[in-house]
């Protein structure tokens, strides 16, 4: 089975994601600055997530150009990751709207730790359709930045919940620029 309905299926999910998304921004009643001011926390919000979203959008881009055919478990696991950034219109709307209290930051960490997970069962469901010779087994290899993002998710739930939002919201922008770059593993393994 080709790759090329999962690709348009998937750009047209995380565009609807990121127009949901934008469409949490309210205009402020008012025309001062200080009204504009009131809506930071839901644009840092919004900002932090449309970074997120657009990482998972680019590394998705680079993983597919090395698929050559796609399997029933690489679709199951595509709408898994699917699954889960669908969720972050809510998650983030909910940090935005709540001034990044604890347990929307811990909830919206959650979210972020559970789009990886599906990452990399989307990821380890490609390998295992392309064999461990394959191109994306080998730009993947030890996954260090991969395995650094995990743990760092999982570290933001209860920093959160413990009532230091703020330090977990750090270490999920921390993330977020880790990867902020284009994943390059992959186009090196094509080139190859």
């Amino acid at each position: 089975m080709g790759k090329t309905r999962l690709e348009a299926f998937s750009d047209g999910v995380i565009a609807i994601i990121i127009t949901i998304m934008v469409l949490e921004l309210k205009v402020p009643h008012g025309d001062a600055w200080a009204d504009l001011a009131k809506l930071a926390p839901v644009f840092l919000s919004y900002v932090l997530s449309f970074v997120n979203v657009g990482i998972y959008w680019n590394n998705h881009h680079h993983m597919l150009h090395a698929v050559k055919r796609v399997s029933a478990g690489v679709l199951w696991a595509n709408m898994h990751l699917l699954f889960w950034l669908s969720l972050m219109p809510f998650t983030t709307g909910w940090m935005g709207e709540n001034h990044f209290a604890p347990l929307p930051v811990a909830v919206y960490a959650f979210d972020l730790l559970l789009c990886a997970v599906a990452y990399v069962v989307l990821q380890q469901q490609i390998i295992r359709l392309h064999g461990e010779e394959s191109v994306l087994r080998k730009a993947v290899g030890a996954d260090t930045k991969g395995k650094v993002s995990l743990a760092a998710y999982v570290a933001a739930i209860p920093i959160a919940l413990l009532g230091n939002p703020w330090f977990a919201g750090a270490l999920l922008i921390a993330v977020a620029l880790i990867w902020f770059v284009p994943d390059r593993r992959i186009e090196k393994a094509l080139q190859e």
